[in-house]
């Protein structure tokens, strides 16, 4: 699906699905990315750790994102910007919810 040059709706870009987490990458360059992710409830991302700098933004619904152990809220129209090499996990919590990841391969 080719996305450049059209005004897109993030949100409507991937479906949720029963029980699962689907993502859908809209930007990757050996620089960086950025990836649309649909969690359903329950469903989320392991603690782990990547060696740069990611910015979750949530245009649906609300995560619980974890910071080196400290549960954060974010909600619709919020972002958090997850530090290189300090462990976060994702977590739908109160139902499901949308993000786009931005990451950036740089210092």
């Amino acid at each position: 699906m080719d996305l450049k040059g059209k005004p897109i709706e993030m949100e409507s870009l991937i479906e949720y699905q029963e029980g699962s987490v689907v993502s859908m990458e809209v930007i990757k360059k050996e620089l960086g990315t950025v990836t649309v992710f649909a969690f359903d409830k329950g469903q989320g991302l392991s603690e782990h750790s990547a060696p740069f700098d990611a910015m979750v933004q949530i245009i649906d619904g609300e995560a619980e994102i974890t910071l080196a152990g400290e549960p954060h809220t974010v909600k619709k129209g919020e972002f958090l910007i997850m530090p290189a090499n300090v462990p976060h996990a994702l977590q739908a919590v109160n139902g499901p919810y949308k993000m786009v990841l931005t990451m950036i391969k740089s210092d």
